[in-house]
């Protein structure tokens, strides 16, 4: 059995307290109590945090809550009949021009929260062993506080290494990817276009900071060569696209465009 399961395994096999629901719903009522209390006694740079943590939060709960009532005052514009409109008919076409913005705006804050509708939406998840080689290091071999990345990465076309000696996650140079075959899935067609950035790589943060290309990462490409253009008339620069095969067996970055 593995280190600190003996709770679960108690529980398996001879189930809860008889007041433990009743206590769990108890000390979650006194929550918010609590996290006021600790607001109002912390003081100084902890405080300052706390502070700005839940200001972070009840914006994003406003923000949710927002979300929920625009769904219930959704209304479906119908078109104005071209030729003379009569003057209350003159705002049909800022309402329609309003959907559109709003559309955009709930667009932004899809990608914000890392949520897109991507071609893999599930990927195996890859083991912290097969990820990251042990570089052991010191006169005799014995620290072991070192990583090799065995997987494809990308790092910006400014980067620079730290110096060996302090240097914990190493990205070996052949295996650094700038460009990708992105397939547009309307056009069906595919681009040779450079990478911006990793975006979220479904493995974790660590891997998303470290520039990790593994199946199914969402990563940024220029599209500025594609010529697409937002509603409002502006040329994209830039555009997430999901990685599709393993780029460290193949050799190259396939993926294809969200859009």
């Amino acid at each position: 059995m593995p280190q600190n399961e003996h709770i679960e395994l108690h529980r398996k096999r001879y189930g809860y307290r008889l007041d433990y629901f009743e206590k769990k719903r108890k000390k979650e009522a006194r929550e918010p109590r609590r996290r006021s209390e600790m607001a109002r006694k912390l003081i100084g740079l902890k405080g300052k945090l706390y502070a700005k943590k839940r200001h972070a939060e009840k914006v994003q709960m406003k923000k949710t809550i927002n979300q929920h009532e625009e769904k219930g005052t959704r209304r479906k514009v119908e078109e104005a009949p071209k030729g003379a409109v009569p003057a209350y008919l003159l705002d049909r076409e800022q309402t329609a021009r309003a959907k559109v913005l709003s559309n955009s705006i709930k667009q932004k804050r899809k990608e914000k929260a890392g949520k897109w509708e991507v071609p893999l939406p599930k990927v195996r998840p890859i083991a912290e062993d097969e990820m990251f080689k042990v570089l052991t290091t010191g006169k005799r071999q014995k620290k072991s506080w070192k990583r090799m990345v065995t997987k494809a990465t990308f790092v910006g076309p400014d980067f620079v290494r730290k110096p060996p000696k302090y240097e914990r996650f190493i990205r070996p140079s052949g295996l650094r990817f700038t460009k990708a075959h992105v397939t547009h899935p309307e056009l069906k067609a595919t681009f040779m276009l450079d990478i911006l950035g990793v975006k979220k790589n479904p493995n974790g943060g660590t891997y998303t900071n470290l520039g990790v290309l593994t199946k199914g990462t969402v990563v940024e490409v220029n599209v500025s060569e594609l010529g697409l253009v937002t509603p409002a008339g502006k040329v994209v620069w830039g555009k997430y696209a999901q990685i599709t095969n393993s780029p460290e067996l193949d050799g190259c970055v396939n993926a294809v465009l969200l859009v």
